[in-house]
């Protein structure tokens, strides 16, 4: 029995240094190369066989240079405004949307965009208390070894944003015919506005619910007066990471 006791427990302890360093490595890598493919585009995928229908996946990584800082600014106001306050989770938006679903409201998270980021690119969907546990230790990574601006160009590049449709690029092409670089503000913030349930709504055309969203981005946008400054919060003393 001991002998059992002995192997599971260096099969475990293996594993979990396995997956430290993996994690870890994976990380860094990706702070550099483009990410190909997510968890969730494979899961969509399988979605898309097992309903009989043809799989549909659209994505083309682009920088951030060729990606409208409107679109990048609708997305922070939209999805995440203490992006550049917070060192990956926003406690008080967490806090806020608990009190908001007790209260019987709609229902809202509080996952940050770096949150989302390292969900979309290392895990799967779900709520259980391991894929949250390993969302918070993958945001952390990204938070330590990724900038700002390098986060955003991950994030732009690899979210849901229609059926089959992934990343700023897909998404400006799939939804407005034209490049993400070209993204008009009224059009970045239909983009942003879908984002909660990309599988529902539709960027174009807009539905009165998400014409109302668009309204309060592009409200939002204003008062960040129309542009996203990423050196705004960083110390004067802060090393510059690359991206």
């Amino acid at each position: 029995m001991r002998k059992i006791l002995g192997k599971i427990w260096t099969i475990f302890w293996k594993t979990c240094v396995a997956f430290f360093v993996l994690s870890i490595v994976s990380v860094i890598v990706y702070r550099w190369v483009p990410v190909p493919i997510t968890p969730l585009m494979l899961i969509r995928d399988v979605e898309q066989l097992k309903n009989g229908k043809g799989v549909t996946m659209e994505h083309d990584w682009v920088p951030l240079k060729e990606i409208s800082p409107k679109l990048q600014l609708a997305v922070v106001c939209s999805e995440d405004q203490n992006y550049l306050k917070h060192f990956g989770v926003d406690w008080g938006a967490i806090q806020k949307a608990m009190k908001e679903n007790e209260k019987g409201k709609r229902v809202r998270g509080g996952s940050t965009i770096t949150q989302q980021t390292a969900k979309n690119v290392f895990l799967w969907q779900g709520r259980s208390y391991l894929r949250k546990g390993l969302e918070l230790w993958f945001t952390l990574l990204i938070e330590v070894f990724w900038s700002k601006e390098r986060i955003m160009e991950v994030y732009l590049n690899s979210i849901e944003m229609g059926n089959g449709i992934y990343g700023a690029e897909a998404a400006s092409k799939h939804w407005f015919h034209k490049s993400a670089k070209k993204l008009s503000k009224d059009e970045a913030a239909a983009i942003a506005a879908i984002l909660p349930n990309p599988l529902r709504y539709k960027a174009n055309p807009a539905s009165s619910y998400i014409v109302q969203r668009k309204a309060w981005i592009k409200q939002q946008m204003n008062f960040w007066g129309n542009k996203l400054d990423y050196d705004k919060y960083k110390d004067d003393d802060e090393p510059a990471k690359k991206r």
